[in-house]
C-alpha cells in the first residue's frame, strides 16, 4: 500500500491531501529515509512523523487494512516515542 494512503487510512493524518503535503515538504520519514507518497509500507516498517512546529511520532506498521473505522484505526500501528 501507498505511504500516503496508509497514513490516512490508519488515521495517522486525517486526509491522504494533508499526507501526501507532509510526504513532499519531507516531515515523513520511512525506516529512516525521507519517504515519497508512493512508497510502499511494510508490516514492521517504521513510520517517523515531524510536523513543522517540531513534534515528533514514531509508529511501527503492525498491520495494513484496506478500510478501517475510527475505532479501530490504531490496531494498525504501535507507536513508539
Amino acid at each position: 500500500m501507498r505511504l500516503d494512503k496508509y497514513l490516512k487510512i490508519s488515521r495517522l493524518i486525517k486526509r491522504r491531501e494533508a499526507a501526501k503535503e507532509f510526504i513532499e515538504k519531507g516531515y515523513v520519514r520511512l525506516n529512516g529515509k525521507i519517504a515519497k507518497p508512493s512508497n510502499e509500507v511494510k508490516i514492521n516498517d517504521m513510520i517517523e512523523i515531524t510536523s513543522p512546529l517540531g513534534k515528533s511520532i514514531q509508529a511501527k506498521i503492525l498491520e495494513i487494512r484496506m478500510v478501517s473505522t475510527i475505532e479501530n484505526a490504531s490496531e494498525m500501528y504501535e507507536v513508539i516515542n
